[in-house]
């Protein structure tokens, strides 16, 4: 998985605070990562640490409850990445992941937009109607609309 790049071989890099004035945490493109806690947490490990916890134990009844949504009506992938951004909030490889999937979308929707795909996508829908509504004809005529209640009794 390349989060950092579209060039092989490029990795995204977490710098230290190497002394030039960066945040520790901070790429070296500008972009952070690292946690995104208020700076008197992150100066007291055990405060830093129990952050981290209830950080994690938020993002995670979030993602279990997406997908408990997934399928149960709900939209169970928007919360899961919900709670993955709250995840990306403290720790970098959910930054890294959120990055990543973030890229892959902004392509898959390029590609979507693109007039030949856009021309495929239209047609195969027209001919998926045209079965089903084939389908649907065939069977009213074979066996008739047959109301599931039986309205002459009453």
């Amino acid at each position: 998985m390349n989060t950092g790049s579209d060039e092989p071989g490029e990795v995204a890099v977490v710098s230290e605070g190497a002394g030039d004035g960066t945040r520790a945490g901070e790429a070296a493109d500008g972009r952070g990562l690292g946690s995104k806690a208020p700076e008197f947490v992150r100066a007291r490990r055990a405060l830093h640490v129990s952050w981290q916890v209830g950080v994690f134990v938020v993002g995670l009844a979030v993602v279990v409850a997406g997908i408990i949504m997934l399928p149960l009506p709900g939209p169970g992938w928007v919360v899961i990445f919900g709670g993955m951004a709250i995840w990306a909030t403290e720790f970098v490889w959910a930054q890294l992941v959120l990055r990543w999937t973030k890229r892959k979308v902004t392509e898959a929707a390029q590609r979507a937009l693109d007039p030949a795909v856009r021309r495929r996508n239209i047609v195969l829908t027209s001919v998926g109607l045209v079965i089903v509504v084939a389908l649907v004809g065939v069977y009213v005529w074979k066996f008739g609309v047959v109301m599931p209640w039986k309205i002459k009794d009453q």
